[in-house]
């Protein structure tokens, strides 16, 4: 199937340009020379647009939206955070309550890419996403909704966590136990959309240093960065045990690797929380489970995917004005950071 890079391509303007033709912008001033060209080419290549394409889906299908999810991690990222994991089930939960079909699962490596969004009635996006490539996956003029992401409120829907205010919920908790030496350590988050891979600005990083410097107490040399995973929060916190000395406390960017940061730890008859308390992030089952039980941040990811396919389907209905909804979170407090017990509501 032609997409509208092809078109483009043979008529000779940009991608943009030919999207806002084929789907009629009113706004869009272009040479009617140029509107001609691109008509006649998006001819010769059969290609129909979106609300053509849906219209005879819809005859053939009893009305069935054909839905794509991109997940913009690697199989093996999925696979060692379980945070993103469980937004997927949650989006996959929701659709087939919506009866809406299975979705297409489309993952940054597909090489036709683009062919697969040209296909489609609606996009949902899980993961953050470099602002470059914002256009191309908007050019279709499909409905988009970026979970745990929100490039643009003016254009998209999206859901997402306030993690500037989970991090401080995190912060206040040590910080109002009088500890003032507090460590971070945490994963990376890459856009794979690309042929290289792009850093996505992490907030509860700098969340984390900004509280700090403003407390006077941020210290450079307790900041450990690697991948989101056991092996990492693991051999991270070696690191940081080799490297020493330890702060009072670390707050750590996931339960994996506050889980692999315990057992290095352990290894070292370092004592949690009498030495040093950790505060986690996820609140994932086993979390419960380690030793100690882990304090952490408690994250609704499935509920995460499932408002993301009700915001599309809004979005198919009809609904035309963008929404962006953030999902609270809570400090579940457990014996890894030894300051009392409960929870406290963000």
């Amino acid at each position: 199937m032609a997409t509208i890079k092809d078109i483009a391509k043979r008529a000779k303007v940009s991608s943009a340009t030919v999207s806002r033709v084929l789907n009629k912008d009113s706004s869009l001033s272009v040479a009617e020379e140029t509107r001609r060209r691109i008509l006649e080419e998006a001819e010769k290549l059969h290609y129909k647009t979106v609300k053509k394409r849906r219209s005879e889906r819809k005859q053939q299908t009893s009305g069935q939206a054909h839905i794509g999810v991109l997940i913009l991690q690697s199989q093996a990222e999925e696979m060692n955070d379980p945070y993103f994991l469980p937004i997927r089930h949650g989006v996959e939960k929701e659709i087939t309550i919506q009866g809406m079909g299975q979705p297409q699962l489309i993952r940054f490596s597909d090489q036709n890419f683009q062919q697969l969004i040209s296909q489609l009635d609606g996009l949902l996006v899980i993961g953050g996403i470099n602002t470059d490539h914002i256009q191309e996956l908007s050019m279709e003029n499909i409905p988009v909704v970026f979970i745990n992401s929100s490039p643009d409120v003016d254009r998209f829907d999206s859901v997402v966590l306030d993690f500037e205010r989970a991090t401080n919920l995190a912060l206040d908790h040590l910080l109002e136990h009088g500890l003032r030496n507090i460590g971070y350590l945490a994963g990376r988050e890459f856009d794979h959309y690309s042929d290289r891979k792009v850093e996505i600005e992490d907030v509860r990083k700098t969340t984390f240093e900004k509280r700090l410097k403003n407390e006077g107490v941020f210290q450079p040399q307790h900041m450990w960065l690697g991948n989101y995973s056991f092996s990492d929060g693991y051999e991270l916190m070696k690191k940081a045990i080799e490297a020493g000395p330890l702060p009072e406390a670390f707050f750590i960017g996931s339960d994996p690797m506050a889980i692999g940061a315990l057992r290095a730890l352990k290894e070292a008859d370092i004592r949690v929380p009498e030495d040093l308390a950790i505060i986690g992030f996820d609140d994932v089952e086993m979390a419960a489970f380690s030793n100690p039980p882990l304090t952490t941040i408690r994250i609704p990811t499935e509920e995460m995917g499932k408002a993301g396919v009700r915001l599309l389907v809004e979005r198919l209905n009809g609904r035309t004005l963008p929404l962006k909804v953030t999902v609270p979170t809570q400090l579940v407090i457990r014996e890894s950071c030894g300051l009392s017990s409960g929870t406290a509501d963000n």
